[in-house]
């Protein structure tokens, strides 16, 4: 391990210690202090020297009662951090048990280093009891990944780990470490310096691209901004809103850029794509330079990709050059940093006022709302109609509250009817869609910040798959997290798509709940059940005034849909729309059409 130290100081003075030391030594110097994670036998080394780190207050752990709820907790703790989050667990199941929340990680650009023991280098490849390849398993949902069979590799990988999850891209490293490594005894220290050939996460700032990017966009009479969540990631709201004030320039965000600019900004269109506003697809439709920034044109907001924005010049800033081209050519590709390129750009821009084009979109958002669901007079409880009293009640707290929800109708709701004015201020499950996300990484956000409200919002279905860690919320202790969950008594997404493109085939959707005020009083978290308009605002302050957790039943109307919806192999502004008056049709009695 004769490796320079980066400033040219004398090395550090090497440290006898064991593997097991390492891990946490390790983590110690990259200003870990918080862990997720659930022992087992081949990481019980390493928990054993976790003893003495805990009592010197240096590393606290997190135990998790089911191992992929560990990586959503270091998922919610890494997104309200910009830290790299940590998540450890055994072998066999309990690594392929991390799995979920690792791809889920991988899949948003979150930083995630995952910790594994593995059985004995003596026992590899023999079947041998709770072993799995977990390398090979994680391998297409991992940024990097190690297996480490010689305890004096073990320090310079543990600092590349960390330097691979957060550098450029952010992502997940997993290390998977032999049981008899972890009981090894080795020289550590820590002052390597990291050489990764082949490996450029910060690309050069392209000032060619930028010019013929500014030129497009001065140019344009009908400009629009499509902002992602590398906006966030590179800290450039400030410098988002400085540009689409200069420029007067709409924008739409993706479902993780929420927040990139303030929602209640005349210039924010919301959120786009195949749940997203009608008149911001129709933006996208229509304007004649799309900017893209910090976003890779999934398919959830591209649509049919033959219809997407053709009419329009695209520009693509990107850290990933991998993303670039992938799914849409851009016209003209900025390469690079948008903490680099973003400034470099805002002194090319000329000061604009689009009127004419605003004034267009305005008309479409004017329109859009008429078939808002909360504009008609309904008695029974609704989705959105919590989503948004649950705004009003977390919109004015000393610091923004964080919203984390789950995957499904809910998660849709809560992009259309609660506005995020700050960055960062919804967690979600973008790219995977994993469902029993919320409650695991609500616990993860509030243990990074235990002053903030926040909120986890799931469906029954969801809620159920991790409920669980319930347990969690009381042994750490107390933790405040409050707890939405709109119970329809389905799983409400896929019952939707069964309606419109399965003629009401309900198979496997209708879903059974426990009682979740018992439930919840089991583990000693007081809880409501809400079935009337008139009793949410009391109970989310009710919720937020109550010091610890705290649960809400929000016990809905049944079969809500979420509106507009793109539907599959359409372009993104051929929507479905929910008709401007309730229209009265035959099923199962006479009902509205939601």
């Amino acid at each position: 391990m004769n490796h320079p130290n980066q400033n040219g100081a004398a090395p550090e003075t090497p440290i006898q210690m064991t593997g097991a030391q390492m891990i946490w030594e390790a983590m110690v110097r990259e200003g870990v202090r918080t862990v997720f994670g659930h022992p087992g036998g081949a990481i019980l080394p390493a928990y054993d020297a976790l003893t003495q780190y805990e009592l010197d207050g240096k590393i606290h752990h997190v135990l998790v009662r089911h191992e992929q709820c560990a990586g959503h907790m270091a998922d919610g703790y890494a997104r309200v951090t910009g830290r790299v989050g940590v998540c450890v667990a055994t072998s066999g199941p309990g690594a392929t048990n991390l799995v979920t929340g690792l791809a889920t990680a991988q899949m948003d650009s979150v930083p995630i280093v995952a910790v594994t023991g593995q059985v004995p280098t003596n026992l590899l490849g023999t079947d041998a009891f709770q072993e799995s390849d977990v390398v090979g398993v994680t391998q297409p949902v991992c940024k990097h990944n190690y297996l480490v069979t010689d305890v004096n590799e073990l320090p310079l990988i543990m600092k590349e780990a960390f330097y691979i999850a957060r550098e450029g891209r952010p992502g997940v490293v997993l290390v998977d470490v032999c049981k008899d490594v972890q009981n090894a005894v080795g020289e550590f220290r820590y002052d390597m310096e990291i050489d990764l050939p082949g490996f450029e996460p910060w690309p050069g700032i392209d000032r060619e691209a930028i010019a013929d990017a500014a030129e497009l966009i001065n140019q344009a009479d009908r400009p629009l901004i499509l902002a992602g969540h590398g906006i966030h990631l590179s800290g450039m709201n400030e410098k988002l809103l400085e540009l689409v004030e200069k420029a007067g320039i709409p924008v739409v965000t993706t479902l993780l850029g929420a927040g990139n600019i303030p929602e209640s900004h005349s210039l924010s269109l919301g959120m786009g794509g195949m749940h997203g506003e009608a008149y911001a697809n129709k933006a996208i439709q229509s304007c004649d330079v799309l900017i893209a920034m910090g976003m890779r044109f999934d398919d959830r907001i591209t649509g049919r990709l033959d219809r997407f924005a053709k009419q329009s010049k695209i520009i693509h800033f990107e850290l990933d050059k991998a993303e670039v081209g992938k799914n849409v050519v851009p016209d003209v590709a900025v390469i690079g940093d948008l903490a680099q390129s973003l400034p470099a750009l805002l002194p090319l821009i000329q000061s604009r006022r689009h009127v004419s084009w605003i004034e267009t979109i305005d008309e479409w958002r004017t329109d859009s709302k008429e078939s808002d669901i909360l504009n008609y007079e309904v008695d029974e409880l609704i989705p959105p109609f919590v989503i948004h009293q649950l705004w009003e009640g977390t919109k004015n707290t000393p610091e923004p509250a964080i919203v984390v929800t789950d995957v499904g109708q809910h998660q849709m709701w809560e992009s259309q009817y609660y506005t995020h004015n700050y960055a960062g201020q919804l967690l979600t499950s973008g790219g995977l869609g994993t469902m029993g996300y919320a409650l695991p990484a609500a616990i993860g956000a509030q243990m990074a910040h235990p002053h903030r409200l926040v909120w986890a919002v799931a469906g029954d279905g969801g809620f159920q798959m991790t409920l669980q860690e319930l347990a969690v919320l009381v042994q750490e202790p107390n933790l405040p997290v409050k707890i939405a969950i709109i119970n329809n008594g389905f799983l409400g997404m896929v019952r939707q798509w069964q309606q419109i493109f399965y003629d009401k085939r309900y198979t496997g959707t209708p879903i059974i709940s426990p009682n979740y005020v018992k439930l919840a009083d089991a583990y000693g978290i007081p809880a409501l059940a809400v079935k009337k308009p008139e009793e949410v605002i009391p109970a989310i302050e009710q919720a937020n005034s109550t010091p610890g957790p705290f649960l809400i039943d929000f016990r809905v109307k049944e079969e809500v849909n979420v509106y507009p919806m793109v539907p599959p192999g359409a372009a993104v502004d051929d929507l479905i729309r929910r008709p401007k008056k309730p229209i009265v049709q035959g099923f199962s009695g006479v009902q509205p059409e939601w």
